[in-house]
C-alpha cells in the first residue's frame, strides 16, 4: 500500500529482474493480473496497482472532475515508488490511463502494452460513424438505466464489449463485484479522454497493442487505429478471447507481454553497448 496526498494506492511487487507494471482495468484490482504474473514472475519484477475507487485506492473523484488525469496521477505514484523507467501494461480503461502517462510524459517508461484499450473516440476521428454512433448509443442508455435506479446497468456495457449474454454469463461474485462497482464505473465513462489522433505519434516507446478475436468489432477497429498512428507500435490478436481475457487467456498474454518486454530490454542493452566504449559493465545499470 501507498499514501500520496489524495490518500491510499494499492500497491504489491513480486520477483525481480526488469519492472512491469500492470494496471487494470474498471471494476477489476491488481488480483485481475494474477494469472499472468504467476507465468511471468521468474523472468521479471511485477508490480501491481488499482485504480481509484477500485480495491483499496481512494477514489478523489467528483461528478464535476472526472478526467482521466487523476488515473494516471495514481499510476505516476506506483511508478515513481518503483523506481523507473518501468514497462507499462495496462487493460482496457487502464490501457487508456496508461496512453495518458505516456502522452504526458513525466516519467520514465521503457515500453507500452495496451490490451483492448477502449479509446472509442479514436472511430469518429476516422470517420467510423457507425461504429461510433453504437458506442454513444450504448453509453447514454447506461447512464439512464444507472440514474433510474437499475442494479444490473452495467449490464449494458458488459454485452457491448464481449457480447450479448456476457454479463449473465459471468461468474455470479463477478457480476456481484461489477453491480457494486457501477457508480465508480459511470465515472470512468465520463473520462471523456479523446485527444487527437496525430498526438499519439508522440509516443516513441516500443509499443504493444493486444485485440482479442471475439470482443465487439469497435474494440478491434480502435486497436487496429490506435496501433497505426503510435510512432513504434505493433499488433498482435489472441484468438478465441474476448474483452476479458485475463482471466480466460492470462498464458498467451503472458507470453505476449513476456516477449515484447523483453526485446525491448534487449535492444536497450544492446544500444547501451554500442554508446559506451567501455561496455555495459561499466554503465552501472541495475538489473
Amino acid at each position: 500500500m501507498l499514501q500520496d496526498r489524495h490518500g491510499r494506492i494499492d500497491y504489491v511487487e513480486d520477483g525481480s529482474g526488469p519492472t512491469i507494471v500492470f494496471v487494470p482495468g474498471s471494476w477489476a484490482t491488481g488480483a485481475a493480473w494474477r494469472g499472468v504474473i504467476e507465468v511471468l514472475r521468474s523472468r521479471f519484477r511485477t508490480v501491481t496497482t488499482s485504480l481509484p475507487g477500485y480495491g483499496d485506492t481512494r477514489d478523489w473523484r467528483t461528478s464535476a472532475d472526472t478526467s482521466i488525469d487523476r488515473q494516471a496521477e495514481t499510476i505516476e505514484a506506483v511508478i515513481r515508488h518503483a523506481g523507473g523507467p518501468v514497462h507499462l501494461v495496462g487493460h482496457s480503461f487502464g490501457a487508456l490511463a496508461c496512453l495518458d502517462v505516456a502522452l504526458c510524459g513525466l516519467l520514465p517508461l521503457m515500453s507500452l502494452t495496451l490490451i483492448e484499450p477502449v479509446a472509442f473516440g479514436l472511430l469518429r476521428q476516422q470517420s467510423e460513424l457507425a461504429l461510433h454512433d453504437r458506442f454513444i448509443a450504448m453509453r447514454e442508455n447506461y447512464f439512464r438505466a444507472f440514474e433510474s435506479g437499475d442494479k444490473e446497468a452495467a449490464r449494458q456495457v458488459v454485452d457491448y464489449l464481449s457480447g450479448e449474454g456476457s454479463f449473465d454469463a459471468l461468474p455470479c461474485q463477478m457480476r456481484q463485484n461489477i453491480v457494486e462497482a457501477t457508480a465508480t464505473h459511470v465515472l470512468d465513462m465520463r473520462s471523456e479522454f479523446d485527444p487527437r489522433l496525430s498526438a499519439f505519434a508522440n509516443i516513441l516507446l516500443p509499443s504493444l497493442v493486444i485485440r482479442s478475436e471475439s470482443s465487439t468489432q469497435s474494440l478491434r477497429r480502435t486497436a487496429e487505429i490506435l496501433s497505426g498512428a503510435l510512432a513504434n507500435a505493433s499488433q498482435c490478436t489472441i484468438p478465441q478471447a474476448g474483452h476479458f481475457m485475463l482471466a480466460t487467456h492470462y498464458a498467451e498474454l503472458a507470453e505476449r507481454i513476456g516477449d515484447h518486454v523483453a526485446k525491448t530490454e534487449a535492444l536497450a542493452w544492446s544500444s547501451l553497448s554500442i554508446a559506451s566504449p567501455f561496455g555495459l559493465g561499466s554503465l552501472g545499470r541495475a538489473v
